[in-house]
């Protein structure tokens, strides 16, 4: 790691709205201007509507995830190639999110990077190669389902990861801090 006292980059933190977050996903939420499906089942009273596009070409699981606050500072970013993963809150509770649009670099855009509040009431489906940090809870006990390939969550386990990365077919993970002597931090 570099000797050399690292860069801290503060973000601003944004409202996750649907304009903001369009290079890097879809908000998984209801939204009027999408029409239902033509399914008649049950006299009308099931609307279904397709909000996100989500994409994974394997098994896919959706672990429940209980996330406490930690300190909101960003020293990793990671990416999947092959599945659009989400995460979806439950009980209304509000998270951050810091990522970075796709690139075909080895890294994120480290001047691309952003942070977003989500209040709770709805989840988000990224982009495939969308770089980003795992939640960051605002309170303690987020609970968080994340739908996402199996291949991606094996990846993350203690036997996969060399030198504080992680790396497997469908997860790059890398460490900014040994990488670009950069961390990232934010307020809430």
């Amino acid at each position: 790691m570099n000797s050399i006292s690292p860069d801290i980059r503060t973000l601003t933190v944004k409202k996750a709205t649907p304009e903001a977050l369009a290079d890097y996903g879809q908000v998984l939420g209801y939204n009027a201007d999408i029409d239902p499906m033509p399914i008649d089942f049950y006299g009308g009273t099931v609307k279904v509507r397709r909000v996100v596009d989500f994409v994974s070409d394997e098994q896919t699981e959706l672990p429940l995830v209980t996330v406490q606050r930690r300190p909101y500072e960003v020293r990793w970013m990671e990416r999947h190639f092959k599945h659009t993963q989400t995460f979806i809150p439950l009980a209304g509770a509000p998270f951050v999110v810091v990522m970075a649009p796709p690139n075909e670099a080895e890294v994120a855009d480290l001047d691309r990077v952003e942070a977003f509040l989500f209040d709770g009431s709805a989840g988000f489906t990224m982009k495939l190669g969308t770089w980003h940090e795992f939640p960051f809870a605002v309170q303690d006990d987020t609970n968080l389902i994340v739908v996402l390939r199996k291949e991606a969550t094996d990846g993350l386990i203690r036997d996969n990861v060399i030198q504080d990365e992680a790396q497997s077919p469908d997860l790059d993970k890398k460490d900014l801090l040994a990488r670009s002597n950069v961390v990232f931090q934010f307020e809430v």
